[in-house]
């Protein structure tokens, strides 16, 4: 069996769409703090700070200490994995609506 890896997989860590939302908040910013993420959850400082764990282990947030305070940003280059998967598929789409414009315009 695979031993479990310290890093988290960035797929798993996207798939909850309260870390997807964190991305999303992080995108607009240079770095927050704790408290200034959580405000736009409807779940407590402990709840957003475990989210933010998973994705600081799958290298998608970069924690950084300021006096007592920690701040966050966003690290976007994990993400380009997802990227390169989903064109995969974009292709494949592209592909599939090009052939059924080409029947199409034959039917006209």
């Amino acid at each position: 069996m695979k031993e479990k890896s310290q890093t988290r997989d960035v797929y798993d860590a996207v798939a909850d769409p309260t870390r997807r939302e964190l991305l999303r908040i992080l995108t607009d910013v240079e770095e927050l703090p704790l408290h200034e993420i959580t405000v736009h959850f409807q779940m407590g400082r402990t709840a957003v700070s475990k989210h933010l764990a998973i994705l600081k282990n799958a290298n998608l947030v970069i924690a950084r200490k300021v006096g007592r305070e920690t701040r966050y940003r966003l690290n976007a280059a994990p993400l380009k994995e997802i990227q390169d998967w989903v064109s995969v598929y974009e292709e494949f789409w592209k592909e599939r609506i090009a052939k059924l414009q080409l029947l199409l315009e034959e039917k006209k």
